[in-house]
């Protein structure tokens, strides 16, 4: 009898609704890198993340296509390879009707509701101020998509918005952290969440299935969150970052222009090591006020009973130096910038709580969830399902490429070789102390060559 009500959940939908269809809750946190407890960073305080690994599969071996936000979000939301820059949405909006991830869910009778930054603009939409409902990214793919500025006027103002409605116009007259004592309505994570709960109280009482995409902005730069935050590093040591000089010869390095335009009080983190560390207690505590959203998100699903009808994915949409490199923010082709949280979590997954280290990329999220719902996934996308490493998170995983204008990567399980438009070669050993310091591929000519012919096979 067992066995065959094992044979009887092999053949049923995962989680299923009144359609027999699992609902999806997709969490987009911007500017995230692991840097959290269930990933290893002990003294962060994320006590909801954690939860949800603790329910679902930890991959910490995640990495995304582009280490910038649009280019970024387009592989997630369309499943394939793409423009590099922060304009791919926009760009591609035409082609990608019908065919994107929420539109193909939407094809097949789900309520497709974005809150906050999923797509690249704040609410999905195009404009001066990113508020012209007639210039969407993402055409045919949104039920509703929403953004609620409250006092930062506009998307564009929320997306850079510091405490109770300040946005960034020139950011060098805008402080580059700030720790205000106020509610987490004080800062646009607060609005986003809260109009997010009321899409899922509709969302569950409709009855039908839902997909509902959630974007918390912080900890995107300017790192502001509400003071009550703070209090978990005001005293607390952190360790010395690793290999922080800057590298020699030719890399992706770049002089951290969006960060350095803020106010900083005229002090060089990579100069001023007590500046270095108030920078990072501040990006700290906007990890822990995007867990605290997290967690209400997780909450109100639970109090909806509608956990156990769910597909939840964490996802950081690409990952931030904090001074690894003399790198103070992403768009390099290091590990620190490509390598982001994911967390996948349903009902019925086998061995809940359990993390895997196999190598995945943020292109097979597109076909996970249509293999989970139960769905045909389109054709043409470029990844790979996860459910193997669902399943059992021994299984193995594949190589990750990634791209910038100029640069393209792939990183193995051993190596990472970066390969720019001149010609020049960049080959790092992993299993090395050096990990991403010392440039082996001069001296190792034949494994750079065998990985550079894998990386033009699959990206060009």
């Amino acid at each position: 009898m067992r066995k065959y009500i094992l044979f009887l959940l092999f053949l049923c939908p995962l989680v299923s609704n009144a359609e027999g269809k699992p609902n999806v809750l997709l969490i987009c946190v911007d500017d995230l890198r692991p840097e959290l407890k269930c990933f290893g960073v002990d003294y962060i305080h994320s006590p909801n993340i954690d939860k949800l690994a603790s329910r679902g599969r930890a991959f910490h071996r995640h990495y995304v296509q582009a280490p910038t936000c649009g280019a970024s979000r387009y592989t997630l939301l369309t499943g394939t390879y793409g423009p590099a820059d922060n304009g791919a949405l926009f760009r591609q909006a035409e082609a990608m009707k019908g065919k994107s991830l929420p539109a193909w869910f939407r094809k097949h009778g789900y309520s497709t509701v974005s809150v906050g930054k999923v797509s690249h603009h704040p609410g999905g939409r195009g404009g001066a101020n990113w508020d012209e409902a007639d210039k969407p990214e993402m055409p045919e793919a949104w039920t509703r998509h929403i953004l609620p500025a409250g006092p930062w006027r506009h998307p564009r103002g929320a997306m850079h918005g510091l405490a109770n409605g300040e946005i960034r116009k020139n950011a060098k007259d805008m402080d580059l952290f700030q720790s205000f004592k106020g509610p987490d309505s004080a800062y646009p994570d607060g609005l986003i969440t809260d109009e997010a709960l009321k899409q899922m109280d509709g969302l569950a009482k409709d009855g039908k299935p839902f997909f509902l995409a959630v974007g918390i902005i912080r900890p995107h730069l300017p790192f502001g969150a509400p003071a009550k935050y703070m209090k978990y590093y005001r005293e607390v040591n952190l360790p010395d970052t690793p290999h922080p000089q800057k590298p020699e010869g030719k890399t992706t390095w770049h002089g951290s222009g969006e960060f350095m335009k803020y106010n900083r009080w005229k002090r060089n983190p990579n100069t001023d090591a007590d500046f270095a560390l108030e920078v990072r207690k501040h990006y700290a505590a906007c990890v822990t006020y995007a867990d605290a959203m997290v967690g209400r998100l997780l909450g109100r699903l639970e109090e909806l009973k509608q956990r156990e009808k769910t597909i939840v994915i964490l996802w950081g949409d690409h990952g931030w130096h904090l001074g690894e490199h003399a790198i103070w923010g992403k768009h390099a082709l290091f590990e620190e910038s490509l390598r982001s949280p994911m967390i996948i979590s349903y009902p019925t997954m086998a061995a809940p709580g359990k993390s895997t280290r196999a190598m995945v990329e943020t292109l097979d999220i597109f076909p996970t969830l249509c293999e989970l719902a139960g769905l045909k996934p389109p054709a043409d996308l470029d990844g790979t399902s996860l459910k193997p490493l669902l399943d059992n998170p021994a299984a193995k995983g594949h190589p990750a490429f990634a791209y910038k204008r100029g640069a393209q990567t792939i990183r193995t399980e051993t190596h990472r070789l970066i390969a720019h438009k001149g010609g020049e070669l960049e080959l790092y050993d992993h299993e090395s102390s050096g990990v991403e310091t010392r440039n082996l591929a001069k001296s190792h000519p034949a494994k750079a060559a065998a990985l550079l012919k894998q990386l033009k096979a699959r990206l060009n």
